[in-house]
């Protein structure tokens, strides 16, 4: 197999045959032959004997570097995601004395825009019209009780405009992108629904996004990172549940007098998430 990639060297840059043999080393079968003291050995069995020997020695290197490659990017997430705790904390703690300091003055505090949504399709496609159709497919909401993932922005907002009565929406808090990515995580690899089950299949994706492990994921999704696009897309549309206790009325909006509940929920979506989660 390595004399293979070997061979196939001219058609492959050498830093690329280089590598892909040293991924492939450690998956290596190599046989253990023997040869009794003192017996005649056939020179194409010396030539395997030496053949194997070598291939067991790269095959112990490159276990011995992947282990420790796997050690260090372990290490590194632990400290990471230390980080990202603190900068969790101190984001709330400035918000509390923002607030703090509005009250005693006797202001009002503003809150700070939201800049994630969660938006879940509520109805089916009975008597839907095509435009509503086609932006539903556009953000991934192909079926009931799908949910994604979406940036703030006015190209958003006004597709959900468009899909209103087909949809309800808010702001996630942390708590609520952890468990929706922790419980209901799938990744999209080689556009399969793949259950993200090692971070390693975070790495594989996400890797040259410096995205290698599913704190890193949960960071770049809650803060709308600069590779937010790639995060989200990587994540297959959330399948949920029917929400325990039912619906309100899906023929009406949220904000209606009389409750409904399409539209946007704002902050009520993490109670409506933790019903379907």
């Amino acid at each position: 197999l390595a004399q293979a990639i070997l061979d196939s060297a001219p058609l492959l840059s050498p830093q690329i045959a280089a590598q892909s043999l040293a991924e492939m080393a450690e998956r290596f079968l190599i046989t253990k032959d023997s040869v009794a003291e003192g017996a005649a050995v056939p020179e194409q069995v010396k030539l395997k004997l030496a053949r194997n020997t070598l291939l067991a020695e790269e095959k112990q290197k490159a276990v011995t570097t992947k282990a420790k490659e796997a050690a260090d990017q372990r290490e590194a997430l632990k400290k990471r995601t230390q980080e990202y705790e603190k900068e969790y904390a101190e984001h709330q703690k400035k918000l509390i004395d923002l607030r703090r300091e509005a009250k005693v003055g006797g202001n009002f505090f503003v809150e700070p825009e939201a800049k994630l949504l969660f938006v879940v399709r509520i109805k089916g496609i009975i008597k839907m019209s095509p435009k509503p159709r086609k932006v539903l497919q556009l953000l991934r909401l192909r079926q009931l009780h799908n949910g994604v993932f979406l940036k703030v922005n006015k190209p958003i907002l006004q597709m959900l405009k468009l899909v209103q009565p087909y949809v309800t929406y808010g702001y996630p808090s942390l708590k609520t992108v952890k468990e929706l990515v922790y419980k209901r995580g799938f990744g999209k690899v080689n556009k399969q629904r793949i259950p993200i089950s090692d971070n390693n299949i975070i790495s594989g994706n996400l890797g040259k996004h410096g995205v290698h492990g599913m704190e890193d994921l949960i960071h770049e999704i809650y803060t709308v990172g600069p590779h937010f696009k790639q995060a989200s897309n990587f994540l297959w549309p959330f399948k949920l549940s029917a929400p325990r206790g039912g619906y309100v009325c899906k023929r009406h909006g949220y904000c209606e007098m009389k409750g409904g509940d399409w539209g946007n929920r704002e902050e009520n979506i993490n109670e409506f998430i933790a019903r379907m989660n």
